[in-house]
């Protein structure tokens, strides 16, 4: 983590771009249109050969991870509270479906294991 692994999207902030997700678009059915319109967001996240991209929005993250999966991207989408848990050190292991190998065993945190 840190600003050094930070890499920003372009066009980013007010001109960034939508990830084709939201506004009930991503339960509407027209599964091919949402990919294809979402194909926009995809090539913008690829071209910063990032290994995640992190999403404060659910609809973001569902429609992100669905285009990495159908596009056969080499990125992982990730929660930001995600992020924020696991640097914590409270995110469970059930919990990290979505993180790369290279974070998945990060300061696991077992509840089930605490001392009363």
């Amino acid at each position: 983590m840190g600003e050094e692994n930070f890499i920003e999207m372009t066009p980013n902030k007010s001109n960034n771009f939508c990830c084709g997700g939201g506004g009930g678009f991503l339960q509407s059915g027209y599964q091919e249109e949402r990919r294809q319109y979402g194909k926009i967001k995809y090539d913008q996240i690829t071209a910063t050969e990032a290994d995640y991209c992190i999403t404060a929005c659910h609809n973001c993250h569902a429609q992100i991870h669905d285009l990495s999966e159908h596009f056969e991207g080499d990125f992982h989408a990730v929660h930001l509270w995600t992020l924020i848990c696991l640097s914590l050190g409270i995110l469970g292991p059930n919990e990290r479906e979505y993180l790369g190998e290279d974070l998945k065993e990060v300061n696991v945190f077992h509840p089930e294991q605490e001392e009363m």
